[in-house]
């Protein structure tokens, strides 16, 4: 059954409104029309059978047969705290964490982007939202996945902290443990509580000053074994992995 995210305020009692974008992806890509059954979704975890009763250019509308929480949801909340990268890498990377069970994304403005300008970022943020959406429902997932506004290092380290939970700095010069080992001696102790927030860096990595600046708010250093990842590939490969070592994969 074809899934829609709708904001909460779209549904109203056993109706449901649908904008005129997704009337569209109804009427002309699907080929659906009243009478046919899709899934809505409203983003904080339930999901809702509806019933097409009216569709037009501008819009649809929907009777609810019923509702329920929604299976597709990882236990485990991430924040990706991914620095920006170059052309569609980073759209790429968005496609992909929103179906694997990333919870949030927040774009990192690291010394080594190639960009800082946070109002061309702001420019990007409407696309960027319609990727997550759309990987998000094809993946089946209950939540809609969040996007921040653009942090810098400082501005995220201290967000992270906030959260009080598992702070994972990936940096290829990382001593110490690795993630399989950090991940159990965490999931073990009392402060775990079920929220990590993991940092990448962009194409030419983390600068030495920028790890140090995460270990001092409390981040954990860390690395991906012997081989060196790209940037796009080595939080998506984390985030499975924390998943997987948590029990949500």
């Amino acid at each position: 059954m074809h899934r829609f995210f709708v904001t909460p305020t779209a549904i109203q009692g056993d109706a449901v409104a649908l904008n005129a974008q997704t009337a569209h992806q109804l009427r002309e890509v699907l080929r659906l029309g009243p009478g046919a059954d899709i899934m809505v979704l409203d983003g904080s975890g339930r999901e809702y059978q509806v019933t097409i009763t009216h569709l037009s250019r501008t819009g649809a509308e929907g009777h609810i047969l019923s509702q329920a929480p929604g299976p597709g949801e990882p236990r485990t909340h991430i924040t990706l705290y991914q620095a920006v990268l170059k052309g569609e890498k980073f759209e790429w990377l968005l496609q992909k964490g929103a179906e694997i069970g990333i919870s949030r994304f927040a774009p990192l403005l690291a010394q080594r982007c190639v960009t800082h300008d946070r109002a061309s970022l702001d420019k990007k943020a409407d696309r960027w939202r319609r990727i997550i959406q759309e990987a998000a429902e094809q993946a089946r997932r209950a939540r809609l996945p969040a996007l921040t506004a653009p942090l810098d290092l400082a501005e995220a380290c201290q967000e992270a902290a906030a959260e009080a939970g598992l702070a994972l700095f990936l940096w290829e010069s990382a001593p110490g443990r690795g993630l399989k080992e950090t991940l159990q001696m965490w999931q073990s102790s009392a402060a775990a509580n079920g929220r990590i927030s993991l940092f990448v860096g962009p194409e030419g990595g983390f600068a030495e000053s920028e790890a140090a600046l995460a270990e001092a708010s409390g981040a954990r250093l860390i690395g991906l074994g012997p081989r060196i990842l790209r940037a796009e590939t080595a939080g998506l490969a984390a985030a499975a992995a924390i998943l997987y070592e948590l029990g949500d994969m």
